[in-house]
């Protein structure tokens, strides 16, 4: 098994989608804390299903490049997910369930209707629940996601007071000068951006798990919000790293593998937490 792995590390294709696998863990737990104590935590899956429905465009106008079509949309679509989750009329849980299941429906009935492909099942199947394209990273899309990840990390660490001031009380911050709907913002972008790297990693239906199992399983064993996020972003890194590993040796399907191993290390956090609490 050993020698098998050591050979696979030596194609760079494995190597590529190990560097962007676990860059694009780190970045989602790192906001996935905040989201957590938030209680915003579907965002991601809101985000996601409307990735699916702007990469269902793209597909259907045969774009080259995607990302130009689908970042844009999910971004903005962050934007109104937040101003509309402020509104007294349609609370944040309401409006991510309008905008997640009206996209979802929306993407797939514009593949439905327009695509040509020979086989729409697949092409459906591959966005909800993550591809084998990990595996066909170019050399210009694992810098793109590197320069990506380094911005995402930059801002959270240059902002992280502004950050845990807006995620733990909102309104004391907004009363000491911090203008909170300015970060919130700023939250709400990164994490579109975050959505639309990790679609070809997990898939569209998976996302949500990036963001908040590490997050879940941090919380189980640390009760700070530092010692919450470091942990947080060591863990949803190694099981990004170990799940790419289990799918390529066992041929697996990478999203799904990611997921899984997130799940067994949260009942292990679980586990831990319980024997620390006594």
């Amino acid at each position: 098994m050993i020698e098998k792995l050591i050979i696979y590390l030596q194609y760079p294709f494995v190597r590529n989608a190990l560097i962007v696998g676990m860059l694009i863990a780190l970045c989602s737990s790192l906001f996935g804390v905040t989201l957590v104590l938030k209680r915003f935590s579907f965002i991601g899956d809101g985000l996601s299903h409307v990735a699916f429905g702007a990469m269902s465009i793209g597909a259907v106008l045969n774009l080259t490049n995607e990302m130009l079509l689908v970042m844009p949309i999910t971004v903005i679509s962050a934007v109104l997910l937040l101003r509309t989750g402020q509104d007294t009329k349609i609370k944040g849980d309401a409006a991510i369930a309008m905008i997640s299941v009206g996209a979802l429906a929306f993407g797939y009935l514009i593949m439905n209707i327009f695509s040509t492909s020979a086989n729409l099942a697949g092409d459906v199947c591959s966005s909800l629940f993550g591809s084998v394209s990990i595996l066909t990273l170019t050399t210009s899309e694992v810098y793109l996601c590197v320069v990506m990840s380094v911005i995402v990390v930059a801002v959270f660490v240059f902002f992280y007071n502004k950050i845990f001031a807006v995620t733990f009380d909102e309104t004391f911050a907004n009363a000491a000068g911090t203008k909170t709907d300015r970060y919130n913002l700023l939250i709400a972008v990164i994490i579109a951006v975050i959505i639309v790297l990790a679609m070809n990693l997990v898939g569209s239906l998976l996302i949500s798990a990036l963001v908040i199992f590490p997050a879940l399983s941090a919380m189980r064993v640390f009760d700070s919000f530092k010692r919450v996020t470091v942990f947080s972003a060591i863990l949803s890194v190694l099981c990004a790293f170990f799940g790419i590993l289990i799918s390529i040796l066992a041929g697996t399907p990478v999203g799904s593998t990611i997921v899984a191993v997130d799940v067994a290390a949260f009942a292990v956090c679980c586990a831990v937490g319980r024997v620390v609490g006594e």
